[in-house]
């Protein structure tokens, strides 16, 4: 694994069955900041004397207005951003899933929040990263995760993927 950043942040997916019958995960349009235009999930910053946890429940609300119970989040794991070209933006991201939360879906200053099929992500609109690590979050399983990406900050130029030691 690669050392701790020190710029700490959490991303967590909320996950539903839709009118379809389909299993969906609600994601978000970033308007703003690091990745603006990408399609994300939700997260951000965590905040000091803030846990990952505490961060995750507070970014979800701010960033679609869904409330969610921190004893609903499950962690899935650790993926680590190094960008050694842009080094303020390397990060640690600490990994949640839930399919519980109160609310509808609401556009922020931050994201466009829509559902989308599991089974049919939109990776191409993603960051380079999401094709190697959230199926696997979103199919149940932890991820722990090291990713370099290269000179033009959007592509990964190498990724270790190691088995996580956190039982689901």
């Amino acid at each position: 694994m690669s050392p701790v950043s020190p710029y700490q942040v959490c991303v967590a997916f909320l996950t539903r069955v839709g009118d379809s019958g389909e299993v969906e995960v609600l994601l978000g349009r970033k308007k703003t900041g690091m990745g603006s235009g990408n399609i994300v999930g939700l997260g951000g910053k965590i905040e000091a004397g803030e846990t990952a946890l505490e961060a995750a429940v507070r970014e979800i609300e701010e960033e679609s207005s869904l409330v969610v119970d921190p004893a609903d989040l499950t962690e899935r794991g650790l993926v680590k951003f190094s960008f050694p070209f842009r080094e303020n933006w390397s990060q640690d991201s600490t990994v949640f899933v839930t399919d519980r939360f109160r609310g509808v879906p609401r556009e922020s200053d931050e994201v466009v929040p829509a559902w989308y099929r599991v089974d049919d992500l939109p990776l191409a609109h993603m960051w380079d990263d999401a094709k190697y690590w959230l199926p696997q979050v979103l199919a149940g399983q932890q991820v722990l995760g090291d990713f370099t990406f290269g000179a033009d900050c959007t592509t990964v130029s190498s990724h270790t993927m190691r088995a996580s030691r956190v039982a689901l």
